[in-house]
């Protein structure tokens, strides 16, 4: 019997460490932007994330009043709403959405998956284009449980979207809120998945989340202490993630609270190297954000310049009736400490217009 049992617990590690070694070597075709959420002392909650990608995003950030009147730019039946609350997000090209924070300290964060596989679109319920779907969801909610219990009605269908490069904006979304409740949405075999709950707290992009949930399981085996995975592949910088975070200090200085979400999104970085012909998304790390969403403060830097600046949301003036603001980032002038005031007045934004193609 106790020959038995180790024989199976030796083919069962075996097959773990097979499916692990597989998936680490998975063919470069996934971004590598990766996701962690962290809980300190004083109901501190923190979410940082990096951007990577082989050519510039012409990334700016971008100040959204409540009271828009949006129109999500998915063509025919578009759908459209009226932004419930302000939030500060970097966007894509000035006309996508893929990271940002609201005044409720509701965080969303846009990760490439590119085996992401949506459903037709069909008529009846109202289109939204990719470009808007992270928008849509810092415009209209407040908390994570909120946001689940409605996109899970799927009251709206998403529409694709192409980025210059000709390349397909194939993502899922992850969002997080000031309590440290956590959701990922992704779409697989043309159906909507969501995880939810607090213990989400690291992301990267391929495999989708369930695979990365196993593949994180064989590595607790072995012990971050003992061994971590080095390379820059989805699977290896989840695992790095997942360890530094846990072994990230519970303090009250937040200061170093927020120093220590840095320190884990740089660890999991992709530094500066050749790019893959054809695949824009196995590249360096173009910028990271870091989100405090108990104190409303949104911190950025650019992978190219030695400094990082933030925004604090409630100098923003976020209520209705302020105008659409935007401040210049990539190739804009280097900034250090907060950066409110450099906002500019700005009413060009508008959504990219998604395709069925």
């Amino acid at each position: 019997m106790v020959s038995n049992l180790i024989s199976t617990r030796f083919v069962r590690s075996t097959f773990i460490c097979l499916i692990a070694m597989a998936m680490s070597y998975f063919p470069h075709t996934a971004m590598s932007c990766s996701r962690v959420l962290y809980r300190g002392p004083d109901g501190a909650v923190i979410t940082g994330r990096t951007m990577d990608w082989s050519r510039s995003l012409e990334t700016n950030l971008w100040a959204f009043p409540a009271g828009l009147e949006r129109d999500g730019d998915g063509g025919k039946n578009a759908l459209t709403w009226t932004s419930k609350y302000g939030s500060v997000v970097a966007t894509c090209y000035d006309n996508l959405s893929v990271d940002g924070m609201n005044e409720m300290g509701l965080v969303v964060n846009v990760l490439y998956l590119s085996s992401s596989d949506y459903p037709e679109i069909e008529g009846g319920r109202p289109v939204l284009s990719m470009a808007a779907w992270a928008q849509y969801v810092l415009d209209s909610f407040s908390t994570v449980e909120e946001t689940v219990t409605e996109l899970k009605k799927e009251s709206f269908q998403l529409r694709g979207l192409t980025i210059p490069g000709g390349y397909k904006a194939t993502v899922h979304l992850v969002i997080s809120d000031a309590t440290g409740d956590s959701a990922v949405f992704e779409y697989l075999h043309k159906k909507l998945v969501v995880h939810h709950g607090s213990q989400y707290t690291v992301m990267t992009n391929d495999p989708p989340y369930d695979q990365q949930l196993v593949l994180n399981e064989y590595w607790k085996e072995i012990g971050g202490a003992t061994m971590l995975p080095g390379t820059s592949r989805p699977a290896d910088r989840f695992v790095r993630a997942q360890y530094y975070l846990g072994e990230s200090p519970q303090t009250h200085d937040v200061t170093k609270q927020i120093a220590s979400v840095f320190s884990v999104i740089r660890n999991v970085s992709v530094p500066f190297s050749k790019s893959y012909s054809g695949k824009p998304n196995i590249a360096a790390t173009l910028w990271r954000t870091v989100a405090d969403q108990s104190r409303l403060t949104y911190y950025f830097e650019l992978s190219n310049r030695p400094n990082t600046f933030w925004v604090e949301l409630e100098k923003m003036k976020l209520g209705k009736g302020q105008p659409v603001r935007r401040l210049h980032v990539e190739g804009g002038p280097i900034m250090a400490g907060e950066v409110s005031a450099r906002f500019v007045d700005n009413s060009t934004f508008t959504f990219a217009v998604g395709t069925d193609e």
